[in-house]
């Protein structure tokens, strides 16, 4: 399936000629064709909302009689025709498909940075991928990463993507790398580096502007690159659509007493958008312009897909002969 996407992403690319925006297109489409379930979710969430005030006079008032309050509230559900785990199955296939999708640009990065890599080994200069500020969108968005594949980089390219794009190789590369003792037996990312750190190329686009003190927090220091690959903008907006996200996400739990759930709440809402802040800043730019692309269409969604559920609400209490909702 991973491959089946990846496909999909280099055919985009076949016609637009551009990674960058071809992962924007990719992205709306991905958008696209999850619409229906992500509907279907947020529709059976929304309802669960609605039973909140209901739901907050059970739990008050079987606060101390747990099993008397799960009846009360089956019954609820019951009366009102809802399944609590019917949002579930929507959230699930799409969680799949993130999996699914994670791989598939993961194997559509590494591809493309090994074929860098020994196009650098081989020629002496990168080919780079670049969109708008950044330079080599298979490299991380950030100040704190070079233009050319570093070290950790290599070592996420699993032997099996290395001899792939081996294999594809034309007689005279695979010459040319054997003549530098990189073979079909031998390549790995250890190797490719250890011959990648000869080229003159790589000393000149490694060169640190700085290097930040140790803090307590982080083991690494942090290097600052003088030709560094990106500004960490999309680092920076990742945590922003993220947050954005978490804003559209129906409560659905009733009122918590010793307010362990407005605690948890809360820690969500700020540790997701720590994590994607983190995540993207360690991982190739291609990646987080996709987590940010999906972040950002997501929320224009949730937002349509909740003014459409306030109108459809609004329009049932008018048919009922109930005062609108101001």
């Amino acid at each position: 399936m991973n491959e089946f996407l990846a496909s999909i992403i280099t055919g985009i690319n076949s016609v637009v000629h551009s990674y960058g925006w071809s992962m924007i297109l990719f992205t709306l489409l991905i958008k696209l064709v999850l619409m229906p379930l992500d509907y279907k979710s947020r529709k059976s969430m929304r309802r669960m909302t609605n039973l909140k005030p209901q739901l907050d006079k059970l739990q008050k008032k079987y606060a101390n009689d747990r099993e008397k309050l799960n009846q009360k509230t089956s019954e609820l559900y019951r009366r009102e025709g809802i399944n609590p785990l019917s949002g579930c199955l929507p959230m699930l296939i799409s969680m799949v498909i993130l999996f699914i999708m994670w791989s598939a640009l993961r194997l559509v990065a590494n591809t493309a940075m090994a074929q860098q890599a020994i196009e650098l080994i081989t020629t002496g200069a990168q080919t780079n991928e670049g969109w708008l500020w950044i330079k080599n969108i298979w490299m991380p968005d950030s100040p704190f990463s070079p233009v050319i594949a570093d070290s950790n980089s290599l070592q996420l390219i699993s032997l099996n993507e290395w001899l792939s794009v081996f294999r594809g190789l034309d007689a005279a590369t695979v010459q040319a790398l054997a003549d530098l003792g990189i073979t079909e037996a031998n390549i790995s990312g250890e190797t490719v580096f250890a011959v990648l750190q000869s080229i003159p190329l790589y000393a000149q686009e490694t060169q640190l502007w700085s290097t930040l003190p140790s803090l307590n927090l982080f083991i690494v220091n942090l290097s600052i690159y003088a030709n560094n690959n990106g500004w960490f903008i999309l680092p920076i907006l990742s945590a922003v659509t993220q947050y954005l996200m978490t804003l559209t996400q129906p409560q659905t739990a009733p009122a918590d007493p010793n307010g362990t759930q407005a605690g948890t709440n809360k820690f969500m809402k700020y540790f997701f958008p720590l994590f994607s802040l983190w995540i993207c800043s360690s991982y190739n730019a291609m990646f987080s312009l996709y987590w940010v692309m999906s972040n950002l269409f997501g929320w224009i969604q949730a937002l349509a897909m909740n003014k459409i559920f306030e109108m459809k609400e609004q329009q049932a209490k008018a048919a009922a002969g109930e005062e609108p909702v101001k």
